[in-house]
């Protein structure tokens, strides 16, 4: 067996095994599915977590695995939540796309490799990225309350460096 890749940020990277992806996958809505699993787009301006102003992390909704910072959050009027800046960037994992006539770079969770939206170069300072993210594909923990671990890896009892 191979020693499991972990994060600088501590977390294990390695991917779900088969059955733990089953569990996950059968805890999800249509919507959740269609965009975590198929690539697909919720339709800007209606996500739950655009207008989320709270301080926490926001992580992936299919496996946990944290992934921005609400201090990273910033309203880019795209109609979907915006980031620019991944809380580890071991933690997402941009795959080139050139669906739709159009050359982008798909971001997806580093752990599970459920999509989460695409990144592009024309965010503000200090990255100049802009993380264009689905709500249904992200769940929002605030800060305090300890992070979903539904892969039982030990997440919620991580301490995310500051920052």
């Amino acid at each position: 067996m191979s020693t499991p890749t972990v994060s600088p940020s501590g977390f294990s990277l390695s991917p779900p095994d088969a059955e733990e992806r089953k569990r996950l996958e059968a805890g999800l809505t249509r919507e959740e599915a269609e965009v975590l699993l198929h690539h697909g787009t919720e339709a800007p301006f209606c996500g739950g977590l655009l207008d989320q102003k709270d301080d926490g992390v926001y992580g992936c909704r299919l496996c946990g695995l944290p992934l921005f910072r609400h201090r990273t959050k910033f309203e880019s009027g795209t109609g979907w939540p915006s980031f620019w800046a991944p809380i580890d960037e071991t933690h997402v994992k941009g795959v080139r796309d050139t669906s739709w006539g159009m050359v982008r770079i798909e971001t997806r969770c580093a752990r599970c490799d459920s999509h989460q939206g695409h990144v592009f170069p024309d965010g503000p300072p200090p990255t100049g990225l802009r993380y264009c993210i689905n709500s249904v594909s992200l769940e929002f923990t605030p800060t305090g309350a300890p992070l979903r671990d539904p892969l039982g890896r030990g997440d919620n009892a991580h301490s995310l460096p500051a920052g």
